[in-house]
């Protein structure tokens, strides 16, 4: 009997298998015909897995069940497989490695997606802290990979090729740019892994994520059209479309409905263009003041934008510097969903605690935009109040804040932040 996996060819987890079984020179074959939500629910499959979790790998001898368990019994199919390393202290480094995947990677990791697409309640502390807890791993990872190609040794092990598809949901669904360029040997690590002729073979191409998921509608879900047609149609959907990863946990997702236009795109055409004045601000390096100060001010329209300073109300509250630095990092990370229509400058003020925080924000529209205020919960913990630019000196304030301008009213700048 071959070993038969029950996954669809999209889960990451059931990667983990068909990634060992092609550096183990080993066959294992997709159950055919597998749908999730589906065949996952049947008395056979429970028999192989009581609680119905995908993926299963089908033996000659049992079922065997859990990702990681299934990439280390097929690694074990072949005499002295490499995967395992060279020696006992590199197999013990890639079951260190393997527990850091799956506890320090893999779980934040769902932890921070799938409250997001609906499948968990959605918390903010718990987004908040799932994603400091991923930085401070990503953060270890990175560091270990500035100075090593691979996790363990100079070859690929299964350290690996379970670390790879671990970060291959955070990559693909949540991961966006900004959030990895601060962990650029991971960037590196990942993209030299994933563009491996085998690992290419199993994931096929990979994209980053361009967005980071809004957060799932709350309203009741809309009574379901008959299904029996849908059959029909899924086979020749995927032979044109990747479909989307599923990770063990998730059960059948709804159809994808058609994106509603954000309202910000159907605003007039303005003259300022925001990527433009983001660019004149990022690669202004000498005469700043002269140039990107004065280059805002020639682009900025207040028809089409709108400024807004905002002063966090429980300054009392941050007596701990690196505390606050995270309470700002937190916020401008939940403020990507408008990274198209905004740019920010965050201020904290003072050179011993309690620190200020205080910033400005440059929105598209003439008021801060209603999805922002509903999806950031931050926004509520901050007096908001408009810029008027008839003001000479708000407009120096202005300025200031643009530049990083120090001492800034009187108080030395312990971080200057900027959302662009």
């Amino acid at each position: 009997m071959a070993l038969i996996l029950h996954a669809g060819n999209t889960n990451k987890n059931a990667f983990k298998t068909l990634l060992v079984a092609e550096y183990s020179d080993v066959k294992v074959e997709l159950a055919k015909d597998f749908q999730m939500g589906v065949s996952n629910k049947t008395p056979e499959f429970l028999k192989m897995n009581p609680i119905g979790k995908v993926p299963v790998l089908e033996t000659p001898d049992a079922p065997v069940f859990e990702s990681n368990a299934m990439a280390r019994y097929v690694t074990r199919l072949k005499a002295d497989n490499p995967l395992f390393g060279s020696s006992l202290i590199e197999y013990g480094h890639i079951e260190q490695w393997i527990d850091f995947a799956t506890t320090e990677i893999d779980a934040n990791i769902n932890q921070w997606l799938y409250p997001r697409l609906g499948y968990r309640v959605f918390l903010p502390p718990a987004e908040e802290a799932a994603v400091t807890s991923l930085k401070r791993a990503l953060g270890a990872l990175n560091t270990h990979l500035s100075s090593n190609t691979y996790l363990v040794g100079n070859f690929v092990t299964l350290a690996d090729i379970i670390m790879t598809c671990n970060l291959y949901m955070g990559f693909k669904s949540i991961f966006i740019k900004s959030f990895t360029a601060e962990f650029p040997h991971v960037e590196r690590y990942f993209w030299t892994l994933v563009n491996q002729p085998k690992f290419h073979k199993i994931l096929g191409e990979v994209n980053q994520a361009e967005s980071i998921p809004p957060v799932a509608s709350k309203k009741p879900a809309q009574p379901k059209e008959p299904v029996k047609p849908k059959a029909k149609e899924e086979p020749e959907k995927e032979k044109t479309e990747t479909p989307k990863p599923k990770d063990d946990d998730l059960e059948e997702e709804e159809a994808p409905k058609a994106k509603a236009k954000n309202p910000l795109d159907l605003l007039p055409p303005s003259k300022m263009i925001l990527d433009e004045w983001k660019r004149l601000y990022s690669n202004t390096k000498t005469n700043f003041h002269e140039v990107a100060i004065k280059g805002f001010w020639d682009m900025y329209d207040p028809e089409g934008y709108s400024l807004w300073f905002c002063n966090y109300k429980y300054n009392d509250e941050n007596t701990v510097s690196f505390v606050t630095l995270n309470k700002v990092g937190g916020f401008l990370q939940r403020m990507d969903l408008a990274r198209k229509y905004a740019f920010g400058k965050m201020l904290v003020i003072g050179s011993e605690a309690p620190f200020k925080v205080k910033g400005l924000w440059l929105f598209r529209g003439k008021e801060i935009p209603k999805f922002v205020m509903d999806e950031v919960y931050d926004m509520e913990l901050y007096e908001w109040k408009e810029v008027d630019i008839n003001d000479e000196a708000q407009k120096e304030r202005v300025n200031q804040m643009i530049e990083d301008y120090e001492p800034f009213e009187g108080e030395s700048l312990l971080d200057a932040k900027c959302f662009k």
